[in-house]
């Protein structure tokens, strides 16, 4: 079992950034399949990927809405993950979650089996 804890949500408004952080207790790499993964829920919608890295490659992966804006990465030890966000709108609202697992698909929520329990990110003027 993976703890994690995120953090760095807050009200922020239009066109600003934001870095969101993940800790997590990984001591190492357990597989190759092993990745680390943000999704975000808004208000009556269902939950989507965000942004993802499979730590062994480290290979990187985006959904179309925040490519060009958003980041993520990882510390040299790849026990911290981070999703630097930039040009932020208030379509970028939402509970933000970090997600760890073996997984087939990294934009995918199946395999994740280890959740945070969430940062709000609020964009508003």
């Amino acid at each position: 079992q993976v703890q994690l804890v995120e953090s760095g949500g807050g009200l922020v408004q239009p066109g600003t950034s934001l870095r969101l952080t993940c800790t997590t207790s990984l001591t190492a790499i357990p597989n190759q399949s092993y990745a680390l993964g943000w999704f975000r829920q808004a208000p009556g919608k269902d939950r989507e990927f965000v942004a993802g890295i499979r730590l062994a490659g480290p290979y990187i992966y985006y959904a179309d809405s925040v490519e060009g804006r958003f980041t993520v990465s990882t510390d040299n030890a790849k026990k911290t993950l981070y999703l630097q966000m930039t040009a932020l709108s208030p379509e970028d609202t939402a509970v933000y979650y970090c997600a760890a697992g073996t997984v087939p698909a990294v934009s995918r929520e199946y395999g994740y089996t280890n959740w945070g329990q969430g940062t709000q990110v609020t964009v508003s003027s």
